[in-house]
């Protein structure tokens, strides 16, 4: 017994040695490739809305400012924990660029290794989940995000949405855990309730902070039942799948209704601002052939990432045959998702 136990604690010793050696490891890397963004300037696109014109982001935190954080419709969004890290910086650093962009460079190794610590937690492989952080750290669509300054809620909401996925992680495995001990009678009353856990709350909290850095964390309480598929296996672990399924579904329903109340503050907040275009100028034909195109091309610049751009100008149209195949493409990963998610869930 005391030779398992010794046996254990070496084992604990050297996993922990390997996960801290591959996130030193993957910050050193992201920090080299990235380090020449420190000599870069601001640009004139978006840059002077977020921080060289805006004078409640030059003068730094003050009482006033942050009021105006938590009130201002300004750049078309709500999003006020982005405009107080931009304040922070003008508060530490200056005027200057450089402080805006050595934040968002920490923040994006940050969001590397969480990514990593997530991945390896979720399916405890640790050398495939470094490769996808990796990946993550170097691929050439997050320059963007990194490089531009008023891409600070990019950077900024991904690091709360990643804490808030491992939060969550660590709820959904403990409360599997303790459903393992609990009686019948208690696995009945759970079909119609969900537990909470310490870790629940964060998970919530985390997502309330990634809401107010920037909107597109909106889709995340689905994110949460893809994990519960797999890696989490919770679909499957309790007899009763379809008491199951509605008792995780009942368990996002906070998250729902952040997400609810977002998307509504986005869409007051962008309407204001200008940002949302009526159907009369693009009609919803012309926006659902775009959405497919879109959904084509993304894949395809993520596996071939050339001509890249800060913005893609909408076509008069689309030309037919590209909508088609890209439906069809689209149509085509569903029906395989659906196909073969029982025997390969991954």
């Amino acid at each position: 017994m005391i030779l398992r136990e010794q046996q254990t604690e070496v084992k604990g010793k050297l996993q922990f040695s390997e996960t801290l050696g591959i996130c030193l490891l993957l910050v050193a890397v992201t920090l080299a490739v990235y380090w020449p963004v420190m000599r870069c300037d601001f640009v004139n696109y978006d840059d002077p809305d977020y921080f060289t014109a805006n004078r409640h982001v030059q003068t730094g935190l003050k009482p006033a400012n942050i009021v105006w954080a938590f009130t201002t419709r300004h750049a078309s969004n709500w999003h006020p924990l982005t405009w107080l890290s931009l304040m922070l910086d003008a508060t530490l650093f200056g005027r200057g660029p450089f402080g805006p962009h050595l934040t968002n460079l920490l923040l994006h190794a940050a969001n590397t290794v969480l990514l990593f610590l997530l991945l390896r937690r979720l399916t405890a492989a640790t050398w495939r989940s470094a490769i996808v952080a990796a990946l993550f750290a170097l691929h050439p669509l997050h320059v963007e995000s990194v490089v531009w300054v008023a891409e600070r809620k990019d950077v900024l909401s991904t690091f709360f949405g990643l804490l808030s996925l491992w939060a969550y992680a660590c709820h959904a495995q403990r409360v599997t855990g303790d459903m393992c001990r609990v009686t019948r009678m208690e696995t009945v009353w759970s079909r119609f309730t969900f537990h909470v856990s310490r870790f629940y709350w964060l998970a919530l909290l985390f997502f309330v902070l990634g809401l107010m850095s920037k909107p597109m964390l909106v889709t995340l309480p689905l994110v949460m039942l893809l994990l519960d598929w797999w890696p989490l296996g919770r679909m499957s672990r309790v007899e009763g799948r379809g008491s199951r399924v509605r008792s995780l579904v009942l368990e996002k329903i906070p998250f729902f209704l952040l997400s609810t109340a977002s998307c509504v503050v986005t869409y007051i907040a962008q309407q204001k601002g200008g940002a949302v275009t009526a159907l009369t100028r693009i009609s919803l034909s012309q926006r659902l052939d775009n959405a497919f195109v879109s959904y084509a091309r993304y894949l395809g610049k993520t596996f071939w990432p050339i001509n890249l751009a800060v913005l893609y100008p909408l076509p008069v149209h689309w030309n037919t045959l590209w909508v088609i195949l890209s439906l069809l493409l689209v149509i085509g990963f569903s029906v395989a998702a659906v196909w073969f998610g029982r025997k390969h869930p991954y």
